[in-house]
């Protein structure tokens, strides 16, 4: 079954929540995203609920605290938003949208050799005669 997609506020915690490990409490995940207490406890609590009700974590209750588990890892959700975005923005299109990238000029000369780089080794061509 496909996850419901995020909203901006549930992106901003799974982002954060993807780069823990193991069980974790709503107060866990607080201090993690936000340490300086720009959110609510009660926030972050409905908003982990609400992940639980898409299929993006796990609760299990030990004593009076619920802990809370990854369900669905990024790179499991990553292909089917990659793919979306394509067919919606580029027509089906990976050459579009690099094109278009590149066209924006905010690819630095660091990432601009380092794409040329993954093209060469993608082809087999690591003497850059792609």
């Amino acid at each position: 079954m496909k996850p419901k997609r995020l909203t901006g506020l549930e992106q901003e915690i799974m982002d954060r929540i993807w780069e823990m490990e193991g069980d974790f409490s709503v107060r866990d995940v607080l201090e993690h995203t936000y340490p300086d207490g720009e959110k609510a406890y009660t926030t972050v609590q409905t908003v982990m609920n609400n992940l639980c009700e898409k299929g993006y974590l796990n609760r299990r209750k030990v004593g009076p605290v619920n802990l809370y588990s990854i369900a669905i890892r990024r790179r499991e959700i990553l292909k089917d938003e990659t793919d979306g975005f394509l067919k919606r923005m580029f027509g089906g299109s990976s050459l579009s949208l690099v094109n278009y990238l590149i066209g924006q000029d905010k690819l630095t000369a660091d990432e601009l050799a380092r794409l040329e780089t993954l093209l060469r080794e993608k082809t087999g061509d690591p003497g850059g005669n792609a």
